[in-house]
């Protein structure tokens, strides 16, 4: 896919790694909406803010038909709440589940119309090693993004012929909000963004932005053990 003639809608482009994704492609020479629940918060000089709330249907409808010109989607808004599955907050984990997975699949299901009436074009969902790999600290996002993953996985089959790609991103912690506080090596968001960018242009499935992922990736064939060594007989 050519970045440099396609215009580009991202999600939770207002900071952290989605702010990356529109300045670089903005660099690129893409046109870029730069979506946000306040559309206010975005200062991108060249990006067109666009007010888009994956938890309100209308705010993302009226989204598909602001940026009606869009070719490539990148669904990267998500929240993390930190609850675990057996004793964290049910509300939480159906808001992690609502916005990551069934906001994702909305903001999709707008856009890929948009895409396909423009002659085709491409789909980023940002995912997480945590699509693989679940940590009971964290049971609710992981599930979430487990959910996305089957969605990105069934999604690039329905839209194959409608000539689209999809790509899928995994990535681990990044220095972003997101993970503020954790003391944990985090990968820069600007070099995840780069990574992804390109995969996109090659038109590649899937793009392993850091080495937790790939080893984690090496381990599902292994089942069980092979990513929780603990169960390991």
């Amino acid at each position: 896919m050519d970045l440099s003639s396609c215009t580009a809608l991202v999600t939770g482009a207002n900071r952290g790694l989605g702010r990356q994704f529109a300045s670089q492609l903005l660099q690129r020479g893409a046109r870029v909406y730069a979506g946000a629940r306040d559309p206010g918060t975005v200062d991108l000089d060249g990006a067109t803010p666009v007010a888009i709330d994956l938890a309100d249907p209308d705010s993302i409808a009226a989204a598909a038909e602001t940026a009606g010109d869009v070719t490539l989607l990148i669904n990267n808004a998500g929240v993390s709440t930190g609850a675990g599955l057996l004793t964290g907050d049910l509300d939480d984990v159906r808001h992690e589940m609502d916005t990551n997975y069934f906001g994702t699949l909305a903001v999709t299901r707008a856009f890929v119309p948009v895409i396909e009436r423009n002659g085709g074009g491409g789909l980023l969902n940002v995912l997480s090693v945590l699509s693989w790999l679940a940590m009971p600290a964290a049971g609710g996002y992981c599930a979430s993004k487990s959910a996305a993953w089957s969605m990105t996985n069934a999604l690039r089959q329905e839209v194959a012929d409608r000539g689209i790609t999809v790509t899928a991103l995994h990535v681990g912690a990044m220095d972003t909000d997101m993970m503020k506080g954790a003391d944990v090596p985090k990968s820069d968001p600007a070099m995840v963004a780069a990574l992804a960018l390109d995969g996109i242009a090659d038109g590649v499935s899937e793009v392993l932005a850091d080495d937790v992922s790939r080893h984690v990736l090496a381990g599902l064939s292994k089942g069980v053990p092979g990513v929780y060594p603990r169960f390991e007989r």
